[in-house]
């Protein structure tokens, strides 16, 4: 999940690595400019697959607040990653609608994490 102002809000890595973590993180926010860019030729809110690097995917959701919920994948599951999206978003939604949640700052609770690992396994097959 990354903010208006391009800083990461969340972060979730199904991979144990922390050095591919660091590289993934990478990716993804170079993409951030293509997703944007890709936003403005779609009326929907997921955007697909927005850029492709070596063997890797990058698929973005575009909430209507200008978040991106963006995705760094090797597999097609175009359906699967739809709803995954549309699940984190709503989840998403109301970690907002908590009055002492600050929309800026990074997204700390566990309860969160636990619900988009679920998602995922859900959804993605993770």
């Amino acid at each position: 999940v990354v903010g208006q102002h391009d800083s990461p809000l969340y972060v979730f890595d199904h991979c144990s690595a922390s050095a591919r973590s660091h590289y993934g993180q990478f990716i993804l926010h170079a993409a951030l400019d293509v997703a944007d860019e890709a936003a403005w030729h779609s009326s929907g809110m997921y955007l697909k697959v927005v850029d492709r690097h070596c063997d890797q995917n990058i698929s973005a959701f575009l909430t209507a607040g200008n978040v991106r919920l963006m995705m760094l994948h090797d597999f097609r599951n175009d359906e699967g990653i739809k709803q995954f999206f549309q699940d984190v978003y709503e989840l998403y939604v109301k970690v907002l609608l908590n009055p002492f949640c600050d929309p800026t700052e990074p997204i700390t609770s566990p309860l969160f994490d636990i619900r988009v690992k679920a998602l995922a396994k859900r959804h993605l097959k993770l």
